[in-house]
């Protein structure tokens, strides 16, 4: 995808974090934008902002765990807009602890969020934008969809997350294929991230009430919490650069995309591993200060 003058992009998550990065550079490029968000008051400033700039915004509160509520997205976009060209299936939480003490109701926030909801967005607008393809002369499209390095790596205490963004991962690398067996005008990429300062390590702040665990947190989410917090605070690399990569990407039709690519090397590590048959190489070599400050938050020691 080459033009992005007064095309559509349609952007979950995009009150904040990625997703209002993504908007911005949209607004920036002359684009009609389509927010969804579950986070009412961003996504009403973040809209704002972007018409503010002269972006024309459709802005719809939307729980991508919801099916119904994802096909209302799209109804709306074509009902306002007429066109799909580019999606980007971006909202997430993010969650930790010891995988066997995640409750039924983490699984089913944290997978609703990270993975149905890129499952909603794909089953949903990809069809969509073949059909748009098909009335619009030399369309160009093109799917962005935010899993993690989570989802290239399996680091100790955030196993619900590493299962969810795996999964994207797979799906991404599938849904490529896919395009490409049928010789569709529209691309895909997958964008893996990794600490970068955005909401994600407050997502509890947005869970919603049918996902709510009866009882407190175990002390390994309770130190899962902690060092993402730290990590993701520190983060280098801001959401706006992170942004910029991507729609390079877009345009070069670069599928991975990353944001810290130094950190490639334990995914090389965790490749060598499989195809060596070696056990899981220690996540913590480089960094044994994170381990320990896991294990003393856990009382371990």
């Amino acid at each position: 995808m080459k033009e992005f003058q007064n095309k559509v992009a349609v952007i979950t998550g995009g009150g904040s974090g990625f997703g209002r990065e993504f908007a911005n550079i949209g607004a920036r490029l002359g684009m009609k934008l389509v927010l969804a968000d579950v986070q009412q008051d961003a996504l009403d400033k973040t809209a704002a902002e972007l018409e503010a700039q002269g972006a024309q915004v459709l802005a719809m509160r939307c729980d991508v765990r919801r099916a119904e509520q994802v096909q209302a997205l799209a109804d709306a976009t074509m009902e306002k807009f007429g066109a799909v060209h580019l999606v980007f299936n971006n909202a997430g939480v993010g969650s930790g602890g010891l995988i066997w003490e995640n409750s039924v109701a983490d699984w089913e926030w944290v997978l609703g969020v990270n993975l149905w909801g890129v499952i909603h967005g794909v089953r949903i607008f990809t069809p969509l934008m073949l059909e748009c393809a098909k009335k619009e002369a030399g369309y160009q499209g093109h799917i962005v969809n935010t899993a993690s390095m989570a989802g290239l790596l399996n680091a100790p205490n955030m196993g619900i997350y590493n299962v969810s963004k795996h999964a994207v991962v797979s799906l991404s690398e599938t849904l490529y294929q896919d395009l490409k067996l049928i010789e569709a005008p529209v691309g895909a990429s997958v964008l893996c991230p990794y600490f970068v300062p955005t909401g994600i390590s407050q997502s509890h702040r947005n869970r919603p009430d049918d996902v709510k665990t009866e009882g407190g947190p175990t002390a390994s989410q309770i130190a899962a919490q902690a060092v993402s917090e730290k990590a993701v605070s520190s983060g280098k690399v801001t959401a706006a650069e992170v942004a910029e990569r991507t729609f390079d990407a877009i345009r070069n039709e670069q599928f991975y995309i990353y944001s810290h690519p130094h950190a490639l090397g334990n995914v090389q590590t965790r490749m060598e591993d499989i195809v060596l048959q070696r056990n899981p190489s220690d996540p913590f070599a480089a960094a044994p200060q994170v381990r320990e400050m896991l294990q003393a938050k856990m009382n371990v020691k």
